[in-house]
């Protein structure tokens, strides 16, 4: 079981967390809990329109929260609200089984597969996905047309 979840690739990722920290002055910030296994995050983002322009994240997760976060860090930067949405649906269908379709700069979700067959560490795999869309969508409900 451990082999077929962990895989080298996911245990990799778990090294190459990105923009670990706060923001000086955030536009936006949500936290985020994975009640089964206490993986907990706290993001922060800038947006200039509607594209990510600065990000920020503390990551308190297992390895699968980690890996999901460090994905999430290499290509937040510069995506468009609708990429961030469009990877966190993405990944909730792959963890459903589903074929997923990820924007390019997020892709590397796919590693992620194992996961479905794991359903109590979805939570932990989708927690910077959640955070992070729930940041944009803060900001967004405030914009006016």
């Amino acid at each position: 079981m451990i082999d077929e979840l962990y895989s080298r690739e996911i245990l990799r990722r778990t090294t190459q967390l990105m923009h670990v920290g706060r923001l000086a002055a955030p536009q936006a910030s949500a936290d985020k809990v994975a009640k089964l296994c206490g993986s907990t995050i706290h993001v922060e983002l800038n947006m200039d329109g509607d594209t990510v322009s600065d990000f920020a994240q503390e990551v308190q997760a297992c390895a699968l929260g980690q890996a999901s976060a460090a994905i999430l860090s290499q290509g937040i930067v510069g995506a468009r609200a609708d990429e961030v949405v469009k990877a966190r649906d993405g990944l909730r269908g792959l963890l459903k089984g589903q074929v997923a379709d990820f924007p390019d700069r997020f892709k590397d979700f796919a590693i992620l597969a194992s996961v479905k067959n794991f359903p109590a560490r979805h939570a932990s795999t989708l927690l910077a996905l959640e955070a992070t869309s729930e940041a944009i969508s803060s900001l967004q409900q405030f914009e006016t047309p």
